[in-house]
């Protein structure tokens, strides 16, 4: 699964520790969701469309073998 929080971030000039603290996660959880490694739970994805103020379809896209 890919997504755009990496761009979401920058648009925002904000840190992954930023984003972390702000949803109550670890910035490592942030990392590995922005690196591929890790999909997040419905509601962490509900959690980081709304911070953006976007649905969970502008920030995570299936890829082809999702």
């Amino acid at each position: 699964m890919k997504n755009t929080i990496k761009v979401e971030r920058a648009i925002k000039d904000m840190t992954q520790q930023e984003l972390a603290v702000a949803i109550g996660v670890s910035r490592q959880t942030i990392n590995s969701i922005e690196s591929g490694k890790y999909v997040p739970s419905t509601v962490l994805a509900l959690k980081i469309a709304a911070y953006f103020g976007k649905t969970v379809d502008e920030i995570f896209q299936l890829e082809e073998g999702d």
